[in-house]
């Protein structure tokens, strides 16, 4: 294809909106989300339907970008339509819906592990609560970057966050030219070189996949020293989270709790709806939870941890931006960098959404910009004293 080509298709995906199909058996849930995405423009809705097998008899015809799909519903389920639904239409995104609930996070876990993209989590009764616009701006945001992902259409960073005591909305996406990949990065950063006292770790769409790789490779490694996660969840999310890392890694894993002290060999992550961050009190270093607002929109924050560990470690501290939209970490990052630590992102091609690593990236706190497999066994090389 030549560029003239190639810039026309990117021009006309882009002019054309991402088509949705809605998959749900409650009616107020469809009727709430086909109002919702037929009030954006970049938007529409192709199909409605009240279960997973309707949807699969559809999806050919239909030829929706992404698919919001329900997870427990009558006579097809989420679980089961999931695969049909990418068999039938390949490279469709599909978006899995649940509730607040043990269940409904262990199910929509087990979704992304074959094939769904991202999740979102419901609250009960959409209509009058108060978290409903948090809900309809998640949902809006991670339809159009995940349409425009389906589409192949790349996207520019998201502008670097404000400082962690603003709350900011993250930047809309732009499509960038094709321009080689080389051009469109600053400079790394060479490696700090030094012991390790602690791994951070951030990451949003498309993380809980890339958590359950990288600690697959890491989790002999890690004997010496603590790991702390920042995984943008909601409550109940991050505590079976917690599980399946435990069994990736063979390391104990759990959500952190306030005053805990940090123990070496031990992941903690950070609680769905409160900020984690590590303090020294006593002459240890201890967890501590806020319910400071959010950050960056997000609560937990990966840039609340990171500026916490970049003070209390200082140099040689080893952060990981993995895949997820928006900048959350970007500034945190740049923080360990310059405290004398080191950063690793995730690459482009395999991220769900390169915005937090690509932020990050941009900032030019990187020291590499790894596929993900290669991120895991760098960082376990590091953990082990390898080569740089």
């Amino acid at each position: 294809m030549t560029a003239l080509a190639a810039n026309l298709k990117s021009s006309e995906a882009l002019s054309s909106p991402i088509r949705v199909m809605i998959v749900d058996d409650s009616t107020v849930i469809r009727s709430v989300l086909k109002s919702w995405i037929s009030e954006t423009s970049d938007l529409t809705v192709v199909a409605t339907h009240i279960n997973g097998l309707r949807a699969v008899e559809d999806v050919a015809r239909s030829q929706p970008d992404v698919v919001i799909l329900d997870l427990e519903m009558p006579e097809m389920d989420g679980m089961t339509a999931l695969p049909l639904i990418l068999e039938r239409k390949p490279g469709t995104i599909v978006l899995v819906a649940s509730t607040l609930t043990r269940r409904g996070a262990e199910i929509s876990l087990r979704a992304l592990t074959r094939g769904a993209a991202d999740y979102i989590a419901k609250p009960d009764g959409v209509i009058g609560l108060k978290s409903a616009e948090e809900f309809r701006r998640d949902l809006l945001n991670k339809v159009k970057q995940l349409g425009l992902r389906a589409r192949g259409i790349r996207t520019r960073p998201a502008e670097i966050a404000a400082p962690a005591s603003v709350s900011t909305a993250p930047a809309a996406p732009a499509a960038e030219t094709a321009a080689p990949k080389s051009a469109l990065l600053p400079r790394l950063r060479n490696y700090a070189r030094g012991s390790i006292p602690a791994l951070v770790i951030g990451s949003s769409t498309g993380g809980p996949q890339a958590l359950n790789r990288v600690f697959a490779s890491i989790g002999p490694a890690m004997a010496s020293v603590p790991v702390l996660v920042t995984q943008h969840m909601p409550p109940t999310f991050t505590a079976i989270l917690a599980e399946h890392m435990t069994r990736a890694a063979g390391r104990p894993a759990k959500e952190g709790e306030n005053d805990e002290p940090i123990k070496p060999g031990h992941i903690y992550i950070a609680p769905g709806g409160r900020h984690m961050i590590v303090a020294k009190s006593g002459g240890r270093i201890v967890i501590r939870l806020t319910d400071d607002p959010p950050v960056n929109f997000c609560r937990p924050a990966v840039d609340t941890l990171f500026f916490s560990a970049a003070t209390v470690f200082g140099p040689g501290l080893l952060g990981v931006v993995l895949t997820g939209m928006g900048a959350d970490g970007a500034k945190g990052s740049v923080a360990i960098a310059d405290q004398g630590g080191n950063i690793i992102a995730q690459d482009e091609a395999t991220s769900v959404v390169w915005g937090m690593p690509g932020a990050t990236v941009a900032a030019g706190a990187a020291c590499d910009v790894l596929p993900l497999d290669e991120v895991g066994r760098k960082v376990a090389r590091m953990l082990s004293g390898g080569r740089l």
